[in-house]
């Protein structure tokens, strides 16, 4: 269960020391490189349409991370909101931080009026299932380098 203690919070400029380590384990497609995480974070961190939350325990410990964002679509008739990454350091798995970054991320897209929260996962589909998102949708992709 998730420690009552444990804030989620909006992400600020000097966490990104805490966030690295977790981003860089995020990735699984491609390597991630400190410096471009250390060019997008300044950005990122209270960009308009962009959700960057943490995870901090009492101790100042971020055990996990959330990323998303809103667009304009023609489809939703209006703005849809993505996930992007979400995650959760290991030893934190399976006490409610990931639900509650997802509920948070679910309470930021109602509040800008989206008409739907979507996400990508290889791994964690059951996790996504249990907080009632459906599985609509292949992801197809091509990497461009």
């Amino acid at each position: 269960m998730l420690d009552r203690q444990t804030l989620i919070r909006p992400a600020r400029i000097d966490d990104d020391e805490r966030v690295w380590p977790l981003a860089r384990e995020f990735a699984t497609s491609f390597r991630s490189e400190r410096a471009a995480f250390d060019a997008a974070w300044p950005q990122l961190v209270g960009a308009p349409h962009t959700l960057l939350l943490v995870a901090e325990t009492p101790e100042g410990e971020i055990v996990g991370y959330l990323l998303g964002n809103s667009h304009l679509t023609f489809l939703a008739n209006g703005r849809v909101a993505w996930v992007e990454e979400l995650m959760v350091d290991g030893q934190a798995r399976r006490s409610g931080v990931g639900r509650h970054l997802m509920e948070h991320a679910e309470q930021w897209a109602r509040s800008i009026g989206a008409a739907y929260l979507a996400l990508a996962s290889r791994q964690a589909g059951p996790f996504y299932l249990a907080l009632d998102y459906e599985d609509s949708a292949v992801f197809y992709k091509k990497t461009l380098s």
